[in-house]
């Protein structure tokens, strides 16, 4: 990660560098960034015609600023609005999508913009992805769970009646822009379910960081501009590092699902009513209860992150209407089933994770109940 300073009056940008193969950009964490996203476009693009698609909520809040931004920087510039909500991340949705962008005539140099929360940074991203066979891509994301973690690394997909995100692509973005004070909007609720992937991160990676983010969990949630912006850059910086190792999720980048498998199904179970960030944070409950139940992490360690995830204003218990056999139904449709064995990925200490596919279905089902006591 480096720093930079440009010229305007915002604060110096910290600038987290993705190099993949024929494919790389830049991620700029930058308060006050949203004023001034149409500059940054610009010099990342000689093209000038901009779509911003953002959700009914995101939408009122952000987008004119946006379109502002990229007028003064040349852009002929407009904005699409869509449903809000993951009930909404549907291929009926994305087609809304694709009917305003061809009824506006765009072109493969235009630039698709996603802006707002994981949800409408993953349907327009598949959007771009798949229109005229795709199109450039950036991403503006405003709530902290994408800014860590839906808005870097070019997985875009939308939800099957069948589970999350089992129909997409990956479609690297040509630019991710973050703004830390957008978060100023949201609900403390949200803030709680970003701080879900930042400990998810520091959990798969960084021991170090995860003692940090111990230390420093409250000026997270009391939206200390300056720890945020250097919380976020860390984020990505360590994402970014794990993807560019596995552009396509073949093995390493599989280690960014610990928590998602159990959440994912606590997901579809609770009929999307356990939140994203919340499921994930029950997800790495669930799944550290495994691997302590397995001897591979000790209690100490698995008390700590059980703590952890409690003191960001997360659960660390399912509701009770939240059947454990339709959590454990919903993990055998995971995408991440391979020869009809679940894998799943396991703390062995704060800091690194390892992959499993020889769990037994007992210990599984255990991990799950834990989340009922």
């Amino acid at each position: 990660m480096k720093t930079v300073h440009c010229g305007s009056m915002l604060p110096t940008p910290q600038i987290v560098s993705v190099r993949l193969p024929g494919q790389s950009y830049d991620i700029r964490v930058q308060p006050g960034l949203l004023a001034e996203v149409g500059r940054e476009i610009a010099a990342v693009t000689k093209f000038r015609r901009a779509f911003v698609v953002a959700d009914a909520t995101v939408g009122p809040l952000h987008a004119p600023a946006v379109v502002n931004s990229l007028h003064l920087a040349g852009f002929e510039a407009s904005a699409i609005e869509v449903p809000a909500g993951e009930t909404h991340k549907t291929l009926a949705t994305v087609s809304m999508i694709y009917d305003a962008l061809l009824q506006q005539r765009i072109e493969r140099s235009s630039v698709v913009i996603g802006l707002g929360g994981g949800v409408v940074g993953d349907m327009t991203g598949f959007a771009s992805a798949t229109v005229l066979r795709g199109v450039p891509l950036v991403q503006i994301p405003t709530t902290l769970l994408a800014m860590v973690d839906a808005s870097v690394g070019g997985k875009t997909g939308v939800n099957h009646a069948a589970g999350k995100n089992l129909i997409g692509s990956f479609h690297q973005p040509i630019a991710v822009l973050i703004d830390p004070q957008a978060l100023r909007t949201l609900p403390s609720a949200s803030i709680s379910e970003g701080l879900a992937e930042c400990i998810k991160h520091e959990i798969i990676r960084d021991r170090q960081g995860f003692d940090m983010l111990e230390q420093n969990i409250g000026r997270a949630l009391n939206l200390d501009m300056a720890y945020l912006a250097d919380l976020i850059a860390h984020n990505v910086a360590i994402k970014a590092r794990v993807v560019e190792a596995d552009p396509t999720e073949r093995g390493e980048r599989a280690h960014l699902n610990f928590g998602h498998t159990f959440g994912h199904a606590i997901e579809k179970a609770s009929n999307l009513a356990v939140a994203h960030g919340a499921a994930v944070g029950l997800g790495m409950c669930a799944a550290t209860h495994v691997a302590e139940e397995m001897k591979m992490i000790d209690k100490p360690s698995q008390a700590r992150i059980v703590e952890l995830i409690r003191s960001a204003n997360l659960p660390t218990t399912m509701p009770a209407s939240v059947s454990c056999d339709e959590v454990y139904s919903a993990m055998a449709h995971d995408k991440k089933v391979e020869a009809g064995r679940l894998r799943l990925v396991l703390p062995d200490t704060i800091g690194h994770v390892v992959i499993r596919d020889d769990v037994p279905a007992d210990v599984i089902r255990r991990g799950i109940g834990s989340l009922h006591r």
